[in-house]
């Protein structure tokens, strides 16, 4: 009797944690994200992020767009090319109008106040960006 008390309430304690929720996913994600480092895998798999100065930043709304002071369409840390889209927090994705493949849904990644962008080429190439 007491395993079956025992496994009812770990059973029960599991499935009380959901990690997925998207409101608060989504509360997260809303602000201001600047750019700190880059990776440029040369192919080898040996890639390592590098610090960057950059005045980079990209801003999520609540109403589900997103906007930046340098380009989305590829991890220059230039601040001088002001760009829009909208994102998915349910696909963890980003899509923009601006950039030659405007139907591209570019990767998110996020971990706490650490948000790392994927970037379409032959080798890896992300952005890592912190939560101001």
């Amino acid at each position: 009797m007491k395993k079956l008390i025992f496994t009812l309430i770990t059973v029960g304690i599991l499935f009380s944690c959901n990690k997925n929720d998207d409101s608060n996913s989504n509360t997260e994600l809303i602000g201001n994200w600047k750019l700190i480092e880059v990776l440029a895998d040369p192919g080898d798999g040996n890639g390592t992020y590098s610090a960057v100065e950059s005045e980079k930043i990209i801003t999520f709304h609540s109403d589900g767009t997103l906007t930046s002071n340098g380009t989305l369409c590829d991890m220059s840390i230039e601040a001088n090319n002001s760009t829009s889209g909208t994102y998915s927090i349910s696909n963890l994705t980003f899509s923009t109008a601006v950039c030659n493949n405007s139907d591209y849904e570019y990767q998110l990644e996020q971990n706490g106040n650490i948000l790392i962008i994927t970037y379409p080429c032959i080798e890896p190439c992300k952005a890592k960006y912190t939560k101001e």
